[in-house]
C-alpha cells in the first residue's frame, strides 16, 4: 500500500548519464522521499494508497493508482482495435494500453477509480478518473515537472519551496473543502476529474476534457416516467454489481438514509457472500437514525454493527485524521469515518461500499435554499429594494460556512493580501452563470455539486480514510452511467412535489420498507457544539490561540476567543464554523505550514 511520484526534467525524463549517475528527474524524486522503480517513476513507501507500477505499453512507462470496474469492456475495445491486451494484465497496465492505443476515447471508456501518470516521450501525461475518486497533484520547479498522488511528497520537494496558499485558505473557509484545482501549497495544482493533462518538458500544459456530464433531456418532459425509473434500476444494479468484490464478504456504511439503504439492499440482493453493515452512534441522548439503519439491516439480513463514537475519541484522533488528508475537509464526520474504516478492516474486509452521491447526482435537500432564492428573485426586501444577488454569490451564502464571517475572522494583513486574489465565486460560476451551463436550474446546481463537493470533499475523504486502513471505498451512485442517466432525466422526476430524489426512490421502492423510502431526509446529528465545549475545548483554545497560530497571522485572536466562548455574530452555526478553523489549523500544522 503506497502512493506514487513522477518527474519529468529536461534530461530525457530522468535517465542516468553516461557515468551512471541519476538524471535530474530521479534526483528530484529522491528529495521527495520516493523510491525509484524506473527512470522518472517512483513509489512513496511511507504513505498508504493503491499505487502500483511501473507499467509499459507502446513505448510508454507509467505508474498509477488504478481500480477498474469494467475490465471486460476495455479488453473488448482493445481487441476490436487490433491490439488485444493479455487477459491477466493488471488494471494499471490495461488503462495504459487504452491510453496508448485509443487516446482520450480509451480513457473515457473506463469505469473506475484511477490516477495514472505516463511518461510519453518528452511529455508527462496525467489522467484522473471521471468523477475524482482518486486525486493527483502536480507542480513545476527547476525546469522540471513533478506529480504525485501524495501532496506531502510534493511538500518535501526543495526546488518548489512550497508555502501556504492564502487564496486557498479563503476557499476552504468558504466551502469547507477546496472546490477546484488549487491546493493549500502555493505552486501545486490538482488535476481536475475527467481530464487528461499533457505537461511538456518546456513547461507548456495542454488539457483535454474526456468526460463532462451533459444535459440530455427528452423532448417531452412529462413522458416516459416508467422508462426513466426502470432504466435507472438496471444501471444501479450493474453499478453495484461491478463494485462488489469477487468471492469474499463486503462491507456497507449504512446511515439509514435512502442512499446507503439502497446500496445495502442491492448488495444483499446481488452478492453471494456475506454483507456486513456499519452504523455510527453518538449516544442515545441525541437524535439519530439507528432505528432506520437497524430496520434496513434486519430487512436485508446483513451482519450489522453499531459503532459508538465519543467526543473523547474524536478529540484523541482529530489531529491524526487531519494529517491523513491531502486537503483539509471541514466535516465533523471525518474521525467517525476513520473509526468506521478501522472497524471494517478489523473484521477482515477489503472492500466497503457507501451511499455517497445520491444528493449531488439526484437532487438532495442542500439545493433547497438556492431553489427558494430563485423563486423570490427580484422580490423586494424590507426596505423595498430587491434582495436578489447573483447565483454564484447566493450559492456561497447558502453553504453557511465562514464566507460572510471572513472580515471579522481574518486579520487585516490577510484581508489586504487577498484583495487582488480571484474571488471564490470563480469555482461555481461556470456551472451557474457560465455560457455552457445546463438549461435547468436544478441541473446547474447538481452539476456544480458534483464537480465541486463531489470531487473535492466527498470522494477524496472516502478515498484517503479508507485507503489508510488498506480498504477500497466504492460509491455505486457516482457511477458514470448513473450520472449520465440522471442528467438525461427530467428535473421534475428528481424533485417532484415535496419529494427529493423521487426517481431514485421509485427505482428501489420494492427493495426497502416504505418507511425508509418515504421518510424525509433528516441527516445525522453530529454533536459538534458538545465536543467543542467539552473534550475539544482545551485543545481548541491551545491550538487557535497558541504561538504557532499567532505567528501565522491568519485569524484575529479576539474573534477566535469570542467564538470559543460561543458568542458573536456567527450564531446559530457556531460549532460548524469553529470546526472549520480548528480543522484548518490542525492540517497546517500537519504539513508544517
Amino acid at each position: 500500500m503506497t502512493r506514487f511520484c513522477v518527474s519529468l526534467a529536461s534530461d530525457s525524463a530522468g535517465t542516468a548519464d553516461a557515468d551512471g549517475r541519476p538524471g535530474a528527474a530521479d534526483a528530484h524524486l529522491a528529495t521527495m522521499g520516493a523510491a525509484a522503480v524506473a527512470p522518472g517513476l517512483a513509489l512513496v513507501p511511507d504513505e498508504t494508497g493503491h499505487a502500483q507500477g511501473p507499467f509499459e505499453a507502446d513505448g510508454m512507462r507509467a505508474v498509477g493508482e488504478v481500480t477498474l470496474h469494467n475490465r471486460a469492456d476495455l479488453l473488448t475495445a482493445l481487441a476490436t482495435d487490433g491490439a488485444p491486451a493479455p487477459q491477466d494484465a493488471g488494471d494499471g497496465e490495461l488503462l495504459l494500453r487504452c491510453w496508448a492505443r485509443l487516446g482520450a476515447k480509451g480513457v473515457a471508456l473506463a469505469e473506475g477509480m484511477f490516477a495514472l501518470a505516463v511518461l510519453d516521450g518528452r511529455d508527462l501525461v496525467l489522467i484522473r478518473d471521471h468523477v475524482g475518486a482518486r486525486t493527483l497533484f502536480y507542480a513545476r520547479a527547476a525546469d522540471a515537472w513533478a506529480a504525485s498522488t501524495s501532496l506531502r511528497a510534493l511538500r518535501r520537494w526543495p526546488a518548489l519551496g512550497t508555502r501556504m496558499n492564502l487564496s486557498a485558505v479563503r476557499s476552504f473557509l468558504t466551502f469547507a473543502y477546496l472546490p477546484g484545482d488549487e491546493t493549500l501549497l502555493e505552486g501545486v495544482r490538482e488535476v481536475l476529474p475527467g481530464r487528461v493533462l499533457r505537461l511538456a518538458a518546456d513547461g507548456t500544459v495542454t488539457e483535454t476534457v474526456y468526460w463532462e456530464p451533459q444535459e440530455r433531456l427528452p423532448e417531452r418532459e412529462f413522458g416516459g416516467t416508467d422508462d426513466h425509473v426502470l432504466t435507472l434500476r438496471a444501471l444501479l444494479e450493474e453499478a453495484t454489481a461491478r463494485r462488489l468484490p469477487e468471492a469474499e464478504a463486503v462491507g456497507v456504511l449504512l446511515s439509514g438514509g435512502i442512499d446507503s439503504s439502497l446500496v445495502t439492499a442491492l448488495a444483499a440482493k446481488l452478492h453471494g457472500h456475506p454483507v456486513h453493515t456499519y452504523s455510527i452512534s453518538f449516544g442515545d441522548e441525541l437524535p439519530n437514525e439507528l432505528g432506520y439503519s437497524g430496520l434496513v439491516a434486519t430487512h436485508c439480513h446483513t451482519r450489522h454493527r453499531v459503532l459508538t463514537v465519543s467526543g473523547t475519541a474524536v478529540a484523541a484522533r482529530l489531529a491524526d485524521t487531519a494529517a491523513l488528508l491531502d486537503s483539509p475537509v471541514g466535516d465533523p464526520l471525518t474521525v467517525p469515518n476513520l473509526l468506521l474504516a478501522e472497524a471494517v478492516a478489523g473484521d477482515g474486509l477489503r472492500t466497503v461500499l457507501n451511499g455517497e452521491g445520491g444528493d449531488p447526482v439526484f437532487g438532495g435537500p442542500k439545493n433547497l435554499p438556492m431553489l427558494v432564492q430563485e423563486m423570490h428573485a427580484g422580490a423586494p426586501g424590507a426596505d423595498g429594494s430587491p434582495w436578489y444577488e447573483d447565483r454564484a454569490t447566493a450559492y456561497l451564502r447558502s453553504y453557511r460556512k465562514c464566507w460572510t464571517d471572513l472580515p471579522d475572522l481574518l486579520t487585516a494583513d490577510a484581508l489586504s493580501a487577498l484583495e487582488s486574489a480571484p474571488s471564490p465565486q470563480r469555482f461555481v460560476e461556470p456551472y451557474l452563470t457560465g455560457p455552457d451551463r445546463m438549461s435547468h436550474l436544478l441541473n446547474q446546481l447538481l452539476h456544480c455539486n458534483l464537480r465541486t463537493k463531489g470531487a473535492h470533499h466527498i470522494l477524496t475523504k472516502v478515498e484517503r480514510l479508507t485507503a489508510s486502513q488498506g480498504l477500497q471505498g466504492r460509491a455505486p451512485l457516482f457511477d458514470r452511467r448513473v450520472i449520465d442517466h440522471a442528467f438525461a432525466t427530467p428535473p421534475t422526476l428528481k424533485f417532484r412535489g415535496t419529494s427529493e430524489k423521487w426517481v431514485l426512490k421509485e427505482a428501489v421502492r420494492d427493495l426497502l420498507p416504505a418507511t425508509v423510502v418515504d421518510r424525509p431526509k433528516s441527516g445525522m446529528r453530529v454533536p459538534v457544539q458538545q465536543w467543542l465545549s467539552g473534550p475539544l475545548r482545551e485543545l481548541g483554545g491551545d491550538l487557535l490561540l497558541g504561538r504557532a497560530a499567532r505567528q501565522r497571522g491568519l485569524f484575529r485572536p479576539e474573534t477566535v476567543r469570542t467564538w470559543l466562548r460561543g458568542e458573536g455574530t456567527l450564531l446559530p452555526r457556531q460549532g460548524g464554523k469553529l470546526w472549520l478553523v480548528l480543522t484548518l489549523e490542525l492540517w497546517l500544522r500537519a504539513y508544517d505550514l
